[in-house]
């Protein structure tokens, strides 16, 4: 549509390339707009112009209001539902929405604590820590949690050997960047806690202060140097103790919780198959990359709604995204939640806003 063809609606504009718009709407017709897109976002349910000329208190004649909603129709914002009158907002309408129209709301007292209870868990590693926090924003925000956890960098702090039982062993490490990791490793049966304490204190006494690749290298020249002074339990232990940081220190690990809250909102049998279909692909973390790559290259919060992305197209979900940073203002995570279209956007933005700069700083005063 031209601006030629509706000159009095608005004019229209590409702000960045997810094909957002800015619609310059009268008064009224922004009116009529917001209470179509906050009953839809209550409800699900399209809204007719007999309802909102009442909401109105009816200035306007359902007549008057059924022009204003086709002419947001005829814009891409709106589009009708085929068993009523009424009108649903479209994928455009909805970002046209949250871009310029909404009010985020903010997070409450109990919504901080909680979030902040979990985070600072003292007892926890980081991997611990953020499948916690994803479950724990899948059930404040009923939506599917969703965690891009940092990869394990940084220089190394400490490490150690603590025996568990007879045939184990867990490998603690800790690094400068605040990452703490742990791992159970096999260990030969009635191994003395002595040789645990002793392969600790030799690994810190050569590895403190270095990355984990430059550790490696340096361990395995000591080992080729001092044959003679280590033996082989002591080699396959300090073999296994970093052998088990190798997927952790080359990427990063995505983490998937609550995809069953993609169900609550299907109303519709036709839509259950794309809902069941995009919950094996959130838990096989496929096609979760590009949403994870464009947040990890943007400075903050991003909400991808629909077909803005083709993984949530068929399905109608959105995602809202935020990514968290180390001590050297370096992105190294994200953390956000995906949900049907219609979530309470105002509720969710700065929840995970927040939960995004509390990690951010956890990692910032280690």
């Amino acid at each position: 549509m031209t601006k030629k063809d509706n000159p009095k609606l608005l004019k229209k504009k590409t702000i960045d390339i997810k094909k957002s718009y800015i619609f310059d709407l009268d008064q009224r017709s922004k009116q009529i707009f917001k209470l179509i897109v906050n009953d839809f976002l209550k409800d699900g349910k399209p809204v007719g112009s007999r309802k909102l000329s009442i909401k109105m208190g009816e200035k306007l004649s359902a007549a008057s209001v059924r022009n204003v909603m086709f002419d947001l129709q005829e814009a891409g914002l709106l589009r009708s539902n085929h068993t009523s009158s009424g009108r649903v907002p479209t994928d455009l309408g909805l970002r046209f929405f949250v871009d310029g129209l909404l009010q985020v709301g903010r997070i409450t007292n109990n919504q901080c604590t909680e979030i902040q209870k979990v985070i600072n868990n003292q007892t926890q590693n980081v991997e611990e820590m953020f499948s916690e926090t994803s479950s724990l924003l899948s059930g404040l925000l009923d939506c599917a949690g969703i965690v891009l956890a940092p990869k394990l960098e940084g220089y190394i702090k400490h490490i150690e050997f603590v025996p568990v039982s007879n045939e184990k062993a867990l490998v603690i490490l800790v690094t400068d960047s605040g990452i703490i990791e742990n791992r159970i490793i096999e260990v030969p049966k009635g191994l003395p806690p002595s040789l645990l304490i002793e392969t600790t204190n030799y690994l810190n006494s050569i590895i403190k202060g270095k990355t984990l690749e430059e550790s490696r290298e340096i361990i395995s020249s000591q080992i080729k140097n001092d044959r003679r002074t280590i033996d082989k339990v002591t080699k396959n232990l300090i073999d296994q103790g970093f052998a088990c940081w190798d997927d952790a220190s080359k990427k990063n690990k995505l983490i998937v919780t609550g995809t069953s809250k993609l169900l609550d909102d299907v109303k519709v049998m036709e839509q259950l198959e794309d809902v069941r279909l995009l919950i094996e692909k959130l838990e096989n973390k496929k096609n979760l990359v590009g949403v994870i790559d464009e947040t990890l290259q943007a400075e903050g919060l991003q909400i991808f709604i629909g077909s803005e992305n083709n993984l949530f197209g068929l399905t109608g979900c959105s995602t809202i995204i935020s990514p968290f940073k180390n001590k050297k203002k370096e992105i190294i995570g994200a953390i956000g939640v995906i949900g049907p279209m219609r979530i309470n956007y105002a509720k969710i933005i700065p929840v995970v806003d927040y939960t995004a700069k509390l990690i951010g700083e956890k990692f910032e005063i280690k």
